[in-house]
């Protein structure tokens, strides 16, 4: 039997616990994403939802490295991040069920869950709009001096607003502890990244802005770890940002809904065989004799009861009373 990866930021092997765990969060996103995808249908979820079904490993490969205390920003497609960071799945269910006892009371939907005491700063429905805010949490880490870090993710398409091309320049010049993840799924809603980022280079992009910046395949949980881990480590040390490209793709449309006519034929069925980062995951770990098939059955089984149980008390819940309507819209001092 081999000996399991070195966690990148204490040159220890990975335990037998923590690689049941991101397995365990990985198929947690995976079945959450694959039960919304069937239950939008129904019409009883309000407002818009992106699915991040294909993109597993990178949530899971960054939150495995940090803590509560750590900060994470996210995006319009951002379920797979709240999960990865340990926020309560049957909340979140609730939350976009638009419930008065979801993470965020039911006003924050899909594209806004936020929980603070996991260091989950927000969804985000503005393209780029969550990287200037997750250089201002860095900024904290920096000040307080107790070795957090802020982590900024993007996809390829707000690989190119101006704001995130600010908060880059601004992290570097005030080598704060911010870390830069970029999901390239290969689509910016509609547009191709081969089109959009005219470098085909989103990493040296960042490197252009003076800070290290690495590619890895976003469909290997161990890549993204590993890679990920050394950046960790160095903006912890105080040595300031950094960023990744994780290549990879998704497998449903920009939103739901999308036809996704700006797709091959059969590209996602094709990319479901070859891309899945769980199926990749489970043959790495099993091969290597490092978790039993069996370990790996029990955990599917009781993610899939999470998820029923889920959808079962977000459907049996209630949205806010009217009279809540103005609550927490503004902040009172």
């Amino acid at each position: 039997m081999a000996t399991p990866p070195i966690h990148p930021t204490t040159l220890a092997p990975l335990t037998h616990e923590q690689l049941l765990r991101a397995y365990r969060q990985m198929k947690t996103i995976r079945e959450f994403e694959e039960r919304l995808h069937v239950e939008i249908q129904t019409g009883e979820i309000p407002g818009f939802t992106h699915l991040y079904s294909g993109q597993e490993a990178v949530a899971v490969g960054v939150c495995e490295l940090l803590s509560d205390a750590d900060y994470i920003v996210s995006t319009h497609r951002g379920h797979g991040h709240c999960i990865a960071k340990g926020c309560d799945v049957v909340g979140m269910m609730k939350e976009i069920y638009g419930r008065h006892d979801g993470l965020c009371k039911g006003k924050g939907g899909s594209m806004h869950i936020a929980d603070f005491d996991k260091g989950m700063l927000g969804a985000n429905g503005i393209v780029g709009g969550g990287q200037p805010l997750a250089v201002g949490a860095a900024i904290a880490c920096r000040n307080r001096g107790d070795g957090t870090v802020s982590i900024a993710f993007g996809g390829d398409g707000s690989s190119n607003q101006g704001t995130v091309f600010e908060a880059m320049n601004l992290a570097v010049v005030l080598k704060v502890p911010a870390l830069f993840v970029w999901e390239n799924n290969g689509y910016g809603e509609h547009t191709g990244a081969d089109y959009s980022v005219g470098s085909r280079d989103i990493a040296g992009r960042c490197r252009g802005f003076g800070m290290p910046a690495e590619v890895c395949d976003g469909s290997d949980f161990f890549a993204v770890f590993e890679t990920m881990g050394r950046m960790v480590s160095r903006a912890r040390a105080g040595e300031g940002p950094a960023a990744i490209e994780a290549r990879i793709t998704r497998f449903f449309g920009h939103f739901e809904g999308d036809p996704q006519l700006y797709r091959a034929k059969d590209e996602t069925k094709r990319l479901r065989e070859s891309l899945d980062c769980l199926k990749i995951f489970r043959a790495r770990v099993t091969a290597e004799g490092w978790l039993e098939a069996g370990e790996l059955d029990a955990i599917d089984s009781e993610v899939l009861a999470l998820i029923d149980r889920a959808v079962a008390e977000a459907r049996a819940s209630l949205p806010p009373a009217e009279a809540e309507l103005y609550a927490d819209v503004y902040a009172e001092y």
